[in-house]
């Protein structure tokens, strides 16, 4: 048995070929990219937080029945949330260590800890300019906003810039307004 295709169909079928051909070669020179999003808040995962009160207990599951590993002890402390469910956060701190957290212990405050000792604040985001404080290891400030390379910190009621890789609690592309 022998099977003939008219020369329109053999057109037809290189048309779509070369078409899907054409669309996958456009898919690959640009991805599409898809930040993750929280199931249960629709909110970009991971993302930062505040620990809202001076203690935070951490469990080892999603629910007042797992136990607590530990407790978070320091009011502001910048945590990543990095899963979600139900009334609970799944949270880690800047050692990546962490466990799921209630919602109603977290704030949307945004806070940094600040990553190497006498740590410069300056007057301006510029290198040059007057130094207001240097900030210990350790210490969690209030972020008042970022660009790429500068943030400008709130501590102890002092304000001023450092650069963005001196501290943890902001994304490295994030910007805060």
């Amino acid at each position: 048995m022998s099977i003939r295709f008219s020369s329109s169909f053999a057109a037809c079928v290189l048309a779509v070929f070369l078409g899907a051909q054409s669309a996958h070669a456009q898919s690959a020179e640009q991805p599409e990219v898809q930040q993750e999003r929280g199931t249960v808040t629709n909110l970009p995962i991971p993302r930062f937080v505040s620990l809202k009160g001076k203690e935070g207990n951490v469990r080892r599951g999603p629910s007042l029945r797992h136990r607590i590993d530990w407790v978070f002890k320091q009011r502001g402390m910048p945590l990543r949330v990095i899963g979600e469910f139900e009334h609970w956060r799944q949270v880690q701190d800047r050692d990546g260590v962490g466990g799921w957290v209630h919602y109603s212990l977290l704030s949307g405050v945004r806070t940094a800890i600040v990553d190497n000792d006498l740590t410069p604040l300056y007057s301006r985001a510029d290198p040059e300019s007057q130094i207001n404080a240097y900030l210990e290891a350790g210490v969690v400030a209030r972020i008042e906003n970022c660009g790429p390379v500068w943030c400008r910190l709130k501590a102890d009621g002092i304000r001023g810039w450092t650069i963005k890789d001196t501290i943890w609690g902001v994304g490295a592309d994030e910007e805060i307004k």
